[in-house]
């Protein structure tokens, strides 16, 4: 029962210390970035089942039959490939059917409260040998471990968005992450397809803790009258090569996730180049989180900006 293997001690007691080859996949938010993995395990030829609360199911379900179709559209797969991958699908409200996967991933808000909670139910469900990763952006894995029985289990599996896109997975080693699991995380991250990049537990990991300074600084610099968001944003464009300015990254990754890792690093850190702009709190509070919310640094109409000014 649930309510009975909650109530084991969360000391970092050892666990089935082996490398597990990963087949059942569960994961725990079906949103932008939960919907993208299970798309991306989907894919690769994995047995999936998508956690969601009851009113995103129907959504998450659109997202990944639609995905699953255009792969068809696309001639990536034919109908019967197609029939076997919605086979191995299972979008659910019901916590509970995560059970019997092999490998468990959160993929829920940045919200350290949620996560905690959410994992302290996880590891209650799963058996000891299950492997719970968590796709945080920032929060130490160490602290989310702290809920979890044999933390030698839990790793960070961090993937970017848009993930059937982005080639590279961060895999965050806690300091009771076991060897096995990391090992397990790798092979699994190879049977997507994608490129596994291994980091020490620290808040920002590898990519965000170098990502975050040039983002402020690209805020900071239009907060203050310094050039046009425009400018900004053609000038990293053509002058550095980067294949989207760092504004639009900004709307495009969501201002509510850039402030929760800024904070997050801050906390860590104490340093002023990981500090939050004001500007970034004042848009959260109007609503104008980037992409997702239609309006952000630019107002976006069916996915592309129309040049007003935020």
């Amino acid at each position: 029962m649930v309510g009975d293997r909650c109530h084991r001690s969360s000391s970092p007691l050892p666990f089935a210390a082996m490398t597990t080859k990963v087949s059942t996949v569960a994961v725990v938010g079906g949103g932008l970035m939960g919907a993208g993995i299970a798309e991306a395990v989907l894919m690769a030829g994995l047995t999936v089942t998508v956690r969601e609360i009851p009113e995103g199911l129907d959504r998450t379900r659109g997202r990944l039959t639609g995905a699953v179709d255009t792969a068809v559209r696309k001639g990536k797969l034919d109908a019967a490939e197609r029939d076997d991958a919605l086979r191995r699908l299972t979008v659910t409200a019901d916590l509970e059917e995560i059970g019997g996967a092999d490998l468990v991933i959160e993929a829920v808000p940045e919200i350290v409260d949620l996560k905690l909670s959410l994992l302290t139910t996880i590891h209650g469900i799963v058996s000891d040998s299950t492997i719970i990763a968590s796709n945080t952006s920032s929060i130490p894995i160490a602290q989310l471990a702290s809920v979890v029985t044999a933390r030698g289990r839990v790793v960070g599996l961090h993937f970017f968005s848009p993930v059937p896109v982005m080639p590279v997975v961060e895999i965050v080693r806690a300091l009771d992450t076991a060897e096995e699991t990391v090992e397990s995380a790798r092979a699994f991250v190879h049977q997507l397809g994608k490129q596994p990049i291994v980091t020490k537990d620290r808040s920002g990991f590898i990519v965000n803790m170098l990502l975050t300074p040039y983002l402020v600084g690209a805020v900071r610099m239009y907060e203050e009258g310094f050039a046009s968001r425009e400018d900004i944003d053609r000038g990293m464009k053509g002058g550095a090569g980067h294949p989207m300015g760092p504004l639009e990254l900004c709307d495009f990754i969501g201002l509510d996730v850039i402030y929760a890792v800024c904070n997050s690093l801050y906390d860590e850190f104490k340093r002023e180049e990981y500090a939050p702009p004001p500007l970034i709190k004042r848009m959260i509070a109007s609503g104008r989180l980037g992409r997702k919310s239609g309006r952000g640094f630019y107002e976006y109409d069916g996915g592309s900006s129309n040049g007003n000014r935020a």
